[in-house]
Parts: C-alpha cells; structure tokens; sequence
C-alpha cells in the first residue's frame, strides 16, 4: 500500500503572503496532500460573504485530504458557507475553522500524522 505523501509545511505567514517548504509563495494558498497552489476565489466566486463554498474545499477532498482546516482571514472576516460545513459532516470529514495564525499553527501540526488540507487567505482583498 502506498504511504500518504504530507501536505506541506508553512514555513513563515504574514498580511499578504504566505511560504511553503520548497519556497513556493502565495497571496491565497489551498494546500493538500502531496501540493499546493493558488487559491483565486474568482474561480468559484468566493467573497467574504457568503464565504468558503464547498466547491473551494472539494479539491483539497480530491486530493486525499480527511481533515481540513479552513482559515477565516487574518482579521477574521471571510465566512464559511453552513452548507460547506454541513457537506463535509455529511462526509464524515474532520473540519477546523480557525484565524489565520491559529489555522497555520494547528495545520504544521498535524500535517505530518493526518492528510490535511487547507483553503488558508491571507489578504482581505483578492
């Protein structure tokens, strides 16, 4: 059988950017087992209000993630859709909705043990 592959390691985390391991940056970050890549929430048309849609989280889903961790901003503005919370309940799939700060904390954390995914905004302005 083979090993599940980590999700990357945030190495460092301010207003604006964030940095992965292998000295990748983003602005917006979806990382998963194995990669990571930019989060534009035009893509799926995320706003801070409603908030993170399930179609945003699916891909982290798809990419053998069993927990996730869903970041509400920096200041704590952008929402989560109740219906994306309730899919992923549905899902049987474990879910952290956090502050930036505390959701990359938590993510290094487990990120090694448990297939984690993350949709981790750093700006309020995308």
């Amino acid at each position: 059988m083979p090993q599940q592959q980590s999700s990357p390691r945030i190495t460092s985390v301010s207003w604006g950017r964030l940095q992965i391991d292998d000295g990748s940056t983003f602005r917006d970050a979806k990382l998963y087992p194995g990669g990571s890549r930019e989060w534009n929430w035009r893509e799926t048309g995320t706003s801070h209000h409603p908030g993170i849609q399930m179609a945003d989280v699916q891909e982290l889903l798809d990419h053998g993630a069993r927990v996730v961790i869903l970041s509400r901003g920096m200041n704590g503005n952008l929402q989560v859709k109740q219906d994306t919370l309730e899919t992923l309940k549905e899902k049987g799939v474990a879910f952290h909705v956090l502050q930036t700060e505390e959701a990359v904390q938590f993510y290094n954390d487990i990120r090694e043990r448990q297939p984690v995914g993350g949709a981790v905004p750093f700006n309020l302005l995308v």
